[in-house]
Parts: structure tokens; C-alpha cells; sequence
């Protein structure tokens, strides 16, 4: 679709990936669906009447140019799922958002993430904890993503960028504004230095009792693994774990005081079969992969020597990857990608995980 049907979809903020694969099916592309938005088609699509007449007056009143100027002056980009920069991870979820808004580097939503999650009101305890998880995920180059909310969310922010990583805010609600208000300059903050804030709403939509659910599934959607640092009964963040779980993510919570209903959550979780335990950071890391820097290294001094080894050192990670995924990120062949690598690993800078699966020199 072109970036002004696209644009102008999102405004309507009515397409599910279902409503959106039933449109490509009848009219062939979203360009020619939109020219036959009108009572009967939407009604096709399963909205209510009340949901029928919000639709069609955002319709009529929409103004491209004065929302293209709006979005510019707020230094808001926009992509939909058809275009090549849209998360990859998102696209093997079964309910991907079909638009996306955000200020930042949507490029690192396509590097290996974690999501930290928890209460706003969070505990002494909670706040160490959502610390020293987020601390050794930064350290380990992982991508922290959360939801800029109050509480473990800003904890989360606040320690990724102290450490100079790179963070995802997903917010549940349009980017004309920031919700808690007092979160407002972390945001500017973590567009700053190098991270993201991503909403898949217009830029006129508030927080509302149905955004946030949406939002997290975005937050689980984005990320390998899930981590519930502090959550009582009736958390957000225990949708979000929901949510992975259903994706098929790893999804790990940390036990609490058996006495603390801060935790009661967490305990549900963990009783449940449906989180790992999570005691200890270094653990969750290995269990979804991650290759630790041993601490008796120190950092590394390798120099890549060709273009072929610059290119793979720029594609690998402290994540293993295959060479089929080495490929893709590359634009590599696979003769060349095996031969550059065991050049790279007699030289200490890759290593072989097993399987085949490569990471960074550690």
C-alpha cells in the first residue's frame, strides 16, 4: 500500500491483522479497500454501529497533509507491515499490529530483546531486582523493552541507559503525548541515545482501559524472553507473561517473601508451570542463549581484516544465530559466511555455540 493509504488506515485505527488479511482478500491491496469504506464494509469487518460511526468521521474529516505535518513536526515516522523495516519479530506473532509509529532507531527491534516487566508500585525489593536484571541484559548487548510505564518500567529505562544500551518503550497510547507525564523527559532521554518509542496507535488516540493489553502484547511480541521482576494478582505485567507464553517465549519470574502479595503474581506464575524461576540473571541469560563474557576477559581487541569479516562482526551478537539467519542479516553467501568464520574463530573474535550457531569471541 502507499505511505498515504497507509497513513490513512492508521488514522481509522480499525485494522487487525484479521480485518487486514480479509480486505487483501476481497479487493486485492489496502489502496483499493479504502476507495470502498462505507457502512456495509465495515460492517463486514465485524465493527459495531458505534464503532461504524466514529470510523467514518474520522474518515471524513481526516486531513492527510495537516497529519503528515503534525507527525513531521513531532519527528514521528510511520511504517506499516508491509514495509521491509517493520519488526520481524512482530511479524511471526498471530495478531501483529498492521501500523506502527515511532521516534528513534526502528532498527534495533531488529536485534535480540528482552522484556522486563512489572508493578508501578513498585517495592525496595522490586526496584533491585528490575536493576540487576536489566543491568546484566545491557551488558550482555540484549535490547530491554517495557512500557514506560511507572514503577519497574522506568526503573528498566533508567538502568539501560545508564549502562549505554539501547531500550523500547511501547506505549499505549498515540505519540503526541507521554503517559505519566513525569515520564516525559526518560523519553527524550532514550530517543537520545539510540532507543525507541513505538505505538502502534494514531497520534490522536489517549490511554485507554483497551490500550494497554494491545500495548503489551507488542512489549511480548518484540522480545525473546519475558521477565516479571515484581507483580501482585491483577498486574499488568502478568498479560504481558500471558501473552509470551501464548507467542511460545520464555517467560521467567522472580519468587518473592511468601508473605508478600506484592508477589503473589509471581508465585502463580512460577506454581503454575508457566515462568521459570528466575534467581539469577547470569541463568535466565544461558537459558535463552546468551554467551557470557567470561570476567576473566577483558574487552575485545579484535580488528575485523576484510569487508567479509566487518560485515559478519556487525551481524553477530552475543545471541547465536545459524548461518541461514547470518545470511539474511548479511547479504553473505553461505561459502563465504563458513569460510570468513573460521578465519574469525582461529583468531578468537566468533565462536561456535554448537549446532552451528555462532556469537561474538567471548
Amino acid at each position: 500500500m502507499t505511505h498515504e493509504t497507509a497513513l490513512t488506515w492508521s488514522w481509522l485505527n480499525i485494522l487487525t491483522k484479521k480485518r487486514y488479511d480479509a480486505l487483501q482478500n476481497v479487493y486485492g491491496d489496502l489502496n483499493t479497500a479504502l476507495h470502498h469504506v462505507d457502512k456495509d464494509l465495515l460492517q463486514g469487518l465485524g465493527c459495531k454501529q458505534d464503532t461504524i460511526y466514529k470510523v467514518l468521521n474520522r474518515l471524513e474529516e481526516f486531513d492527510l497533509t495537516g497529519y503528515q505535518s503534525a507527525l513531521e513536526k513531532r519527528g514521528v515516522q510511520h511504517l506499516s507491515i508491509e514495509d521491509e523495516a517493520y519488526p520481524a519479530a512482530l511479524q511471526k506473532i498471530a495478531d501483529p499490529p498492521i501500523f506502527l509509529y515511532y521516534r528513534g532507531d526502528i532498527g534495533i527491534t531488529q536485534q535480540p530483546a528482552v522484556a522486563i516487566v512489572g508493578t508501578r508500585s513498585m517495592s525496595d525489593y522490586g526496584k533491585r531486582v528490575t536493576e540487576h536484571f536489566t543491568v546484566s541484559c545491557a551488558r550482555a548487548g540484549l535490547v530491554t523493552v517495557s512500557g514506560l510505564a511507572s514503577g519497574v518500567d522506568t526503573v528498566l529505562a533508567q538502568a539501560t541507559l545508564a549502562e549505554h544500551g539501547h531500550t523500547v518503550a511501547v506505549l499505549g497510547h498515540g505519540l503526541a503525548d507521554i503517559f505519566p507525564r513525569a515520564n516525559k523527559k526518560l523519553a527524550e532521554q532514550i530517543v537520545a541515545q539510540g532507543g525507541l518509542l513505538l505505538s502502534e496507535f494514531p497520534l490522536d488516540q489517549p490511554a485507554d482501559t483497551y490500550t494497554f493489553p494491545a500495548r503489551n502484547r507488542i512489549v511480548a511480541g518484540l522480545s525473546v524472553a519475558t521477565i516479571v521482576t515484581e507483580a501482585p494478582e491483577g498486574s499488568g505485567a502478568l498479560i504481558t507473561a500471558d501473552i509470551a507464553s501464548d507467542y511460545g517465549r520464555e517467560v521467567f519470574a522472580v519468587p518473592g517473601p511468601v508473605f508478600d502479595t506484592q508477589y503473589n503474581g509471581c508465585h502463580r506464575l512460577l506454581r503454575s508451570g508457566q515462568a521459570k524461576i528466575a534467581a539469577n540473571a547470569d541463568d535466565v541469560l544461558r537459558d535463552i542463549g546468551v554467551v557470557l563474557p567470561q570476567s576473566t576477559k577483558t574487552e575485545s581487541s579484535y580488528t575485523p581484516g576484510t569487508p567479509a569479516e566487518s560485515t559478519l562482526w556487525q551481524a553477530l551478537t552475543n545471541m547465536p544465530q545459524g548461518v541461514d539467519e547470518i545470511m539474511e542479516k548479511s547479504g553473505l553467501a553461505a561459502a563465504e559466511i563458513n569460510a570468513t568464520l573460521t578465519i574469525m574463530e582461529l583468531q578468537g573474535a566468533v565462536q561456535n555455540t554448537g549446532s552451528n550457531q555462532w556469537v561474538r569471541g567471548q
